[in-house]
């Protein structure tokens, strides 16, 4: 995928029209661009100057898009490609506007209409009124050459765009005016007073100054509006961190981001930002990882735990090793993942782009139509060009061009201030459209990591030393379960006894000597070859094996010392988030590779609507393509084993940044460990939805009844009319109504259902 830089689109059929001419070239095999964001992105093999070429054919401007390592080009990046250009170029065009415009408004209006004083030499000089007026009219029209110059520019190319629309509206009334100009020195010349006193009142010179300066000022709302749409990426390149303190010879060295290599070792103190991604060599500290994780609460880290980069060291010295820079963190990573979605299309665009693709060559064809009919039905040629002119500048394909980009720039903008990642503008229209939910269990319903849950001490024995046994011999095994047990036995400062003669035995469990006395640890029939069990204590394994959990059997001697339960135990907010789920109407599943009675134990308490255990991650994609059948399905991982799952669901979620494969497969990603941010990002995509189909509906129905009521269809009926001056307020009202809509989305709540 390849990304360019596009200028002159100003409207969705120059958007049309440029994918439409890339889309011919040869190698090409997809083409998306963006009228927010004046990007193009291009899948396939074509050579950049085959498609500049294309571009420039169109009527365009083009040039490859230069991708920097987004710590490099923090510092640019808000100024440069993210950076409002617009507004002061339109500000400046409106305020020069204005300036000539108000003596013309004087002129033209107030003097004709409510008999405004003048100086004398204007008395009875109906002429030099009128070439005033078409001095400062074209005074205007050449301040605003830009709608012109692209307008007619389109024309010729045979694809028109609103400018093309602005430009003949505004020509239109001109040109007519200067005609009746001329028609005025006839009747002077001919002595008729009469004649140019009723030409007098036949100027639109005013309607063609008023029509280019209200299209700027809807020009300038639009793009200051646009330009808060984009404030989530710039907030994230400006957290990126621009130095960085390294050891050069076990010296403290300040360098420039961009020359931290892999493997340098850097410092940072409290209120510090960590510069590149890394891990804890030395030393404590609560990091604040709101920048990755939307999550305010500081991590405490520790000698080994992992750092990233734009996170903030809250409180002790630390020094770490770098192992990801430059384009590669974690941080860069979600800079880049914003600014793709930004650049590409969601389904739903097709709509706009299929009207926007005829829409302009309509709306010409309505306004000449108008212009004829009220020729055919006795008009003046005046009323019939002012009904054409309004048709003209009322229709706008700006806000059919606007409707989904900015709904989805500024949707993935909240969900990236949130720790919510959709890597495409399809994934976030996608989401919501969801019917199933399947989740992993392993790491995505459960923390992933045994603990400790039951202690069911022997007669003879207590809690503190049936624990203190099993750690004896638990220290010694590298078995994920022995993990949980010396964890619990450190968290409660136990002490090991010395074990010799050391065994562990595959599928039974562990046997040794502690005080010359042999102690063994493992399951049931291993412990039933050494001692007898009572039926009591089978009876209790079965119930806990019931619920999920793993019973361990310890004996010391002859001497059965107890049983101690390990499980996955679910994630504090799972069930929660299941519910979550559940209430928004969806069906969740439970897919796991573990064997069915502790799934369907896991499940119970988890609250998922189904199981499916025992399944191998190759099969785990066979499941997913079954449920597919079914309906939209979303798949939630954590693990290099449910890569080719997330990869086969029509949406994939990485959940905790877990393994990189994951991420590399998922279509969303999560920053954080908590379940219940795909309830929230398939909320988001619903809300972000709901306001692209608002967008859209308010633009079609804008133009529909508003190209009728400026041809004047209601005149007969109702008896309402439409200026072309209110014309032109109304379609730059249109734009900037669109934007302002999508940015509502920046009040969507993380923990209210919509």
């Amino acid at each position: 995928m390849k990304q360019y830089t596009v200028t002159g689109m100003s409207c969705a059929a120059c958007v049309n029209r440029v994918e439409k001419a890339v889309s011919k070239v040869e190698g090409v095999i997809s083409c998306s661009a963006s009228l927010l964001t004046n990007s193009m992105v291009v899948e396939g093999n074509a050579s950049d100057s085959a498609i500049i070429e294309a571009v420039e054919k169109a009527g365009y401007k083009a040039e490859v898009k230069e991708i920097k390592a987004p710590v490099k080009a923090a510092e640019s990046a808000p100024e440069d490609a993210l950076a409002d250009k617009e507004t002061p170029v339109l500000r400046k065009r409106l305020i020069a506007s204005v300036v000539f415009l108000l003596p013309l408004l004087y002129l033209s209006m107030g003097h004709m209409l409510w008999d405004w004083p003048l100086p004398p030499f204007f008395d009875d000089n109906h002429i030099a009124m009128g070439l005033v007026q078409l001095v400062l009219t074209s005074i205007i029209m050449v301040i605003n050459q830009k709608f012109f110059i692209s307008g007619f520019k389109s024309l010729i190319h045979r694809a028109p765009n609103m400018d093309a629309l602005v430009a003949l509206g505004s020509s239109a009334a001109f040109l007519w005016s200067l005609y009746v100009l001329f028609a005025m020195t006839r009747a002077a010349a001919d002595g008729n007073a009469d004649a140019v006193m009723d030409n007098m009142m036949n100027f639109y010179f005013e309607s063609a100054a008023m029509i280019l300066t209200l299209i700027t000022v809807g020009k300038m709302l639009e793009a200051m509006s646009k330009g808060r749409t984009t404030n989530a990426l710039k907030g994230l390149m400006k957290l990126s961190p621009k130095t960085a303190t390294i050891f050069v010879n076990n010296t403290e060295t300040l360098v420039p981001i961009e020359q931290v290599k892999i493997g340098d070792i850097f410092v940072v103190r409290p209120g510090e930002n960590i510069p590149v991604d890394g891990f804890v060599v030395e030393g404590n500290s609560a990091v604040n990882e709101s920048a990755l994780t939307g999550e305010s609460v500081p991590v405490d880290k520790k000698e080994g735990d992992r750092v990233s980069a734009a996170t903030t060291n809250e409180s002790g010295f630390i020094k770490c090793k770098a192992t990801r820079v430059g384009e590669d963190t974690t941080f860069s990573q979600i800079i880049k993942m914003v600014s793709d979605a930004a650049a590409t299309k969601a389904p739903i665009a097709k709509i706009a782009d299929k009207v926007s693709g005829i829409f302009v060559p309509a709306v010409i064809g309505i306004a000449v139509l108008t212009f004829i009919v009220w020729l055919i039905v006795g008009k003046e040629v005046g009323t019939a060009l002012t009904r054409a002119v309004a048709v003209l500048v009322i229709s706008c394909p700006c806000a059919l061009g606007l409707a989904t980009p900015v709904a989805i720039m500024v949707g993935n903008g909240v969900g990236a201030k949130k720790g919510i990642l959709f890597k495409t503008a399809v994934s976030l229209e996608e989401t919501g459209k969801a019917k199933i939910v399947v989740l992993d269990k392993t790491g995505t319903i459960t923390k992933g990591e045994p603990k400790v849950t039951n202690i069911i001490p022997g007669e003879g024995f207590t809690v503190d030393s049936l624990m203190s046994l099993a750690l004896s011999i638990e220290s010694r095994s590298e078995h994920p379960l022995a993990k949980a047990i010396t964890s619990y036995a450190n968290e409660h400062a136990l002490k090991a006894g010395e074990v010799s003669d050391f065994k562990a035995l595959p599928g039974n469990g562990l046997c040794g000597y502690l005080s010359g006395e042999k102690v063994i640890g493992g399951n049931l029939s291993f412990l039933k070859t050494e001692i007898s069990v009572p039926e009591s204590i089978e009876q209790e394994a079965d119930k806990l094996s019931g619920e999920g959990k793993t019973p361990l059997f310890f004996a010391i001697g002859e001497k059965f010392a107890g049983i101690i339960a390990v499980a996955d135990v679910i994630k504090e907010d799972s069930a929660l988030a299941i519910k979550e789920l559940k209430d928004l109407g969806l069906r969740v599943v439970m897919l796991t590779g573990d064997n069915e009675r502790t799934a369907k134990a896991i499940g119970k308490v988890a609250g998922v609507d189904e199981v499916v255990a025992g399944v191998m991650p190759e099969g785990k994609e066979r499941e997913i393509r079954k449920l597919k059948e079914q309906g939209k399905t979303i798949m939630v991982g954590d693990g290099i084993n449910d890569a080719p799952a997330l990869t086969g669901a029509d949406i994939g979620i990485a959940i905790g940044a877990g393994a990189d494969v994951a991420i590399d497969a998922a279509d969303v990603v999560l920053m954080k460990n908590s379940l219940r941010d795909v309830s929230f990002a398939i909320r988001l995509s619903r809300k972000t939805l709901g306001n692209i189909h608002q967008n859209l509906f308010w633009a079609f129905s804008y133009n529909i009844i508003g190209i009728p009521l400026a041809a004047g269809v209601f005149i007969s009926l109702l008896g309402w009319q439409l200026n072309p001056m209110f014309a032109a307020a109304a379609m730059s009202l249109s734009s900037f109504l669109v934007v302002t809509n999508a940015l509502r989305l920046n009040l969507f709540k993380v923990r209210e259902r919509s």
